[in-house]
C-alpha cells in the first residue's frame, strides 16, 4: 500500500478518499479533515480493492472516490472498486469533475450510494455523509400503494406534459391535480391515468400524493431497453387505485443522465397502458425535453402575471421557433388570474399576451394557502379542499380534455 496515507492508526480510519492524487482535489481534503478530524486514509484506484479486503479495512463505514475526466479511461478499473466496496457494506460517496453523464451513469448502477459534483458545494459533503450513514427507515411501502391495474399494451394514451415557465408557478400542484380530476372524470367508466414525474432532482409529486420512492425507479430508467409493460407497471405506485405514478428518484441525478431515447420508451409504455399521461417536468429545458414536446398531445406551459415568467416564456418561444419545433403544442396557463372583477389585473393580462405574442387559453384562480397546506398533508384539492375555487377550474378542464378527447375518438372510429 506503498500510495496510501493513513492520517491516524489503522482503528480510527472510518473512511478513505480514494483517487489518481487527492492532492488535485483539495477542496475534498478539507471537507474530510473538517468531517471526520484525522479519523480518515487517502487510496489511490491501485490500491484501493486490495486495501478494502484487508482486516484492517472492516471499520470503514464509507468511501469517497474522486475523479475528473482524465479517469474515464479507467472506468473498469474504479467500477471494481465500487463492487468491492459494495460487497464489504461500505457506502460509496462520488466526486465528479468534468465527467460525462454516461460515466457517471455506469458508476451508480455499480453501486454509487451518493455523487457531488466538484468544486464541493459549502456543506454538501457532510449532508452526504450523514445521507449515507443514516439508516433507511425500515417502513415497506403499503400494499394500497400497488397498483391493482394490470398491463395491457392495447391504449393509445393521450400525452399532457406540464411545465413552470418559472419556480413557483404552480405547475406540480397543476399536474397532480389535473390526473387527478381525469382519473374521476367519468361516473360510469373512469379512464386510465399515469402521472409521470421527470423532474428528476426536485420532483415532489410523491410529497403531494404522499407516496414513498423506491430505488426501482431509478433502475427503470438505468435500463429502459429492457423494460417492458410488466416492468413498468412493477415501478408505479398508486394513490387510491386511479392515479398511477411514476415518482421521481429516491436520490437526486442528472438530469441528462438518462437520453431522449429513454424518455421515449418510457412515454410510449405509458400510453400503450393509459388512457392519459400526465407528465410532471422540470423547469429546466435538456435534451429529452424535445421528446416530450414532440409526444405531447397538448403542452401545458403554466405561467404567473411578473416580469420572470414573460421573460422566460419569450425565451423558450426564441429557442422552440429557431429550432423549428411545434410552438403551436403550448397552452398557456395563468395560474393566480385577476379575479372577474379585477379589471385592472384582465387588462394587464390582455397587455402580457399581446407583448408576447401567446393566447392565454386557460385562467387559474388563487387557491390560497390552503393549497400548499392540502400538498404538504399529501392529498389532492378534490379530498380536501373540494369548494376551493383552483380545484373547480382544474376540474372544468379535466372535463372539457376529456369531451375533447371522447369527441376526437368518436370520430376517428366512425
Amino acid at each position: 500500500m506503498s500510495n496510501a496515507v493513513l492520517k491516524s492508526d489503522a482503528q480510527s480510519i472510518v473512511a478513505c478518499t480514494i483517487s489518481r492524487d487527492v492532492q488535485i482535489f483539495d477542496l475534498l481534503i478539507e471537507d474530510m479533515e473538517t468531517a471526520l478530524g484525522e479519523n480518515w486514509g487517502d487510496l489511490s484506484f491501485e490500491d484501493a480493492a486490495a486495501y478494502l479486503q484487508q482486516p484492517e479495512a472492516s471499520g470503514l463505514q464509507f468511501v469517497t472516490i474522486a475523479m475528473d475526466h482524465e479517469d474515464e479511461d479507467n472506468l473498469d478499473q474504479i467500477a471494481n472498486v465500487i463492487a468491492v466496496a459494495k460487497a464489504h457494506d461500505i457506502k460509496v460517496i462520488l466526486i465528479t469533475e468534468d465527467v460525462s453523464p454516461a460515466s457517471l451513469h455506469k458508476l451508480l448502477r455499480e453501486g454509487g450510494d451518493e455523487f457531488i459534483p466538484y468544486p464541493l458545494p459549502e456543506q454538501e459533503l457532510a449532508n452526504a455523509i450523514e445521507r449515507v450513514l443514516t439508516p433507511p427507515e425500515q417502513t415497506p411501502v403499503a400494499t394500497d400503494n400497488e397498483p391493482k391495474l394490470k398491463a395491457t399494451g392495447t391504449h393509445n394514451g393521450v400525452v399532457i406534459p406540464v411545465q413552470g415557465m418559472a419556480g413557483g408557478t404552480g405547475a406540480t400542484t397543476f399536474a397532480v391535480n389535473l390526473a387527478w380530476e381525469l382519473a374521476n372524470v367519468s361516473k360510469s367508466e373512469n379512464p386510465r391515468v399515469c402521472l409521470i414525474d421527470l423532474d428528476l432532482q426536485f420532483g415532489t409529486v410523491s410529497t403531494y400524493l404522499d407516496l414513498p420512492r423506491r430505488e426501482t425507479v431509478l433502475e427503470l430508467l438505468s435500463d429502459t431497453e429492457a423494460m417492458d409493460s410488466e416492468a413498468f407497471m412493477h415501478a408505479l405506485l398508486s394513490y387510491e387505485q386511479k392515479v398511477h405514478v411514476l415518482t421521481a428518484p429516491t436520490d437526486m441525478i442528472p438530469l441528462d443522465m438518462i437520453t431522449a431515447e429513454d424518455i421515449d420508451r418510457v412515454i410510449e409504455t405509458a400510453r400503450a397502458n393509459f388512457d392519459y399521461v400526465i407528465i410532471d417536468m422540470p423547469s429546466t429545458m435538456v435534451e429529452w425535453s424535445q421528446s416530450v414536446l414532440e409526444a405531447a398531445h397538448v403542452y401545458f406551459a403554466m405561467i404567473e402575471l411578473d416580469m420572470r415568467c414573460a421573460q422566460n416564456t419569450l425565451r423558450l418561444k426564441r429557442a422552440l421557433q429557431s429550432e423549428d419545433l411545434p410552438f403551436e403544442k403550448l397552452r398557456f396557463v395563468l395560474n393566480r388570474a385577476p379575479g372577474f372583477t379585477d379589471l385592472s389585473g384582465k387588462s394587464r393580462v390582455k397587455r402580457l399576451a399581446d407583448s408576447l405574442g401567446i393566447a392565454i387559453e386557460v385562467m387559474m384562480p388563487d387557491g390560497g394557502k390552503p393549497v400548499a397546506q392540502t400538498n404538504d398533508h399529501g392529498a389532492p384539492l378534490a379530498v380536501s379542499l373540494p369548494k376551493n375555487a383552483l380545484r373547480k377550474e382544474i376540474a372544468k378542464l379535466a372535463k372539457s380534455v376529456h369531451e375533447v378527447n371522447q369527441s376526437e375518438e368518436a370520430a376517428v372510429q366512425g
